[in-house]
């Protein structure tokens, strides 16, 4: 909290409402007005990757599995989720806020930051601009977005999600006017804070972001620890000070697997890693990037979702680091307690370019070694196929149901201020 403020800036965040559900709608008219559900289907022990808000009346939810989504909502109709489709239609959305600025910060295929500080004397108000948005991409997809307005990202975030679908809350700038809109919602809306940490929140006397606003920090510090208290605090007065990140580059590349079947035993859950650390590396290679951290995924038997993290003394594009790190937190840094393995996933996070690594003046050879066995394996596979040269230990039977590559940044509960997804 003690970082100089740096100038004002005019932030929108803009969310496509039921994206998925709605591309589907837009394809095929005979589903407007009924509850379209988009993911896994009840039988493929899929989740529901959106809903159309026909369906959320039931109680349908973003991430749910598929088997209670369809016990809710018995009359759903599922589609299969279509990414190419999806893709277009992010991209014609795209072509929309580049009219407008080029300073855009995608989040996925639905939302995104755009920085209009830069744009207002050419197109007025960021109100204004950020309504004319909403109106030409409905022209022009026919999809319905919300907007969020404001002087940070964290203030657009919230404010985009309050009155959707087709909102458009605008938070004006100053301190104050942050505080009195922040107050009366629930700590739920506050970055960072998922299910289990509001019920902790609310267990201490913090039902609303007024209360962490007016509540004691030492207090907040002693049962939560500083680091975290100091960025609910933070949040509860409206402060983020990051800027809206433009750049090409990933923030993360990453695969995950879930499965037909869960996962119990060891050497199974190291075979998953093994293939998503590899298919990493090789995206890795592609882009001529390294990573300097890696993220372990694992989504348990009862749906809950766990992350653990880790950094390199070195930073890296070969598979087998990532892989270590990754066996090495599932073996040390998760408890099961019963339960299998229903999805596993890697990331490998604070990626550079070659040119931004400063060179080891005593360079690791085994390291050395294997980037040159993975550059002739990579030339092979483009030469020959993905299927020409393959580890042995990933010829062995797999029970993964789907494979999903990912190049988002990572996130604190899906980096939404809220358990609606608004997608």
């Amino acid at each position: 909290m003690s970082a100089p403020a740096p100038p004002p800036r005019s932030i929108v965040h803009v969310d496509l409402d039921q994206f998925y559900a709605a591309v589907e709608v837009l394809d095929f008219p005979e589903l407007k007005g009924k509850p379209v559900i988009v993911g896994g289907r009840p039988d493929s022990r899929g989740i529901v990757c959106t809903a159309s808000y026909e369906a959320r009346v039931f109680g349908v939810r973003s991430a749910m599995a598929s088997a209670t989504a369809a016990r809710l909502c018995p009359k759903g109709i599922w589609r299969s989720p279509r990414m190419e489709r999806y893709g277009e239609k992010s991209r014609e959305v795209r072509a929309v806020f580049d009219r407008y600025t080029d300073q855009i910060e995608p989040l996925s295929l639905d939302e995104a930051f755009l920085d209009l500080t830069g744009s207002i004397k050419l197109f007025g108000c960021a109100e204004k601009i950020a309504q004319r948005i909403k109106q030409e991409i409905h022209a022009e997809t026919g999809l319905v977005a919300s907007a969020g307005v404001a002087e940070n990202k964290f203030l657009a975030k919230v404010a985009s999600d309050l009155k959707k679908p087709n909102g458009l809350v605008v938070v004006p700038p100053g301190r104050e006017n942050a505080q009195r809109f922040l107050a009366p919602l629930p700590v739920s809306r506050l970055w960072g804070v998922g299910p289990k940490s509001a019920e902790v929140l609310q267990k201490l006397g913090f039902h609303t972001v007024g209360d962490i606003a007016r509540g004691d920090e030492a207090f907040l510090v002693s049962r939560l620890g500083r680091a975290q208290a100091e960025h609910l605090i933070a949040l509860s007065h409206g402060i983020d000070y990051r800027s809206v990140e433009s750049g090409e580059r990933p923030k993360s590349i990453g695969k995950e697997n879930s499965f037909a079947t869960d996962l119990y035993d060891l050497d199974s859950m190291e075979r998953e890693l093994l293939a998503c650390a590899d298919d990493i590396a090789r995206r890795l290679r592609a882009r001529a990037l390294r990573c300097a951290g890696v993220t372990l995924k694992v989504r348990l038997s009862d749906l809950t979702r766990h992350s653990r993290a880790e950094m390199f003394d070195e930073p890296t594009d070969v598979a087998e680091p990532i892989f270590q790190a990754a066996v090495r937190m599932l073996k040390t840094r998760f408890e099961f307690k019963g339960q299998g393995a229903r999805l596993l996933g890697i990331a490998a996070t604070h990626l550079l370019t070659l040119d931004e690594i400063t060179a080891s003046l005593f360079p690791d050879e085994r390291s050395e070694r294997r980037r040159r066995v993975a550059a002739t394996v990579d030339r092979l596979r483009a030469r020959f196929g993905d299927g020409t040269v393959t580890r042995g230990r990933l010829l062995e039977k797999r029970e993964r149901t789907t494979g999903t590559p990912s190049e988002r940044p990572e996130d604190m509960d899906r980096s939404k201020p809220s358990g609606n997804t608004g997608v």
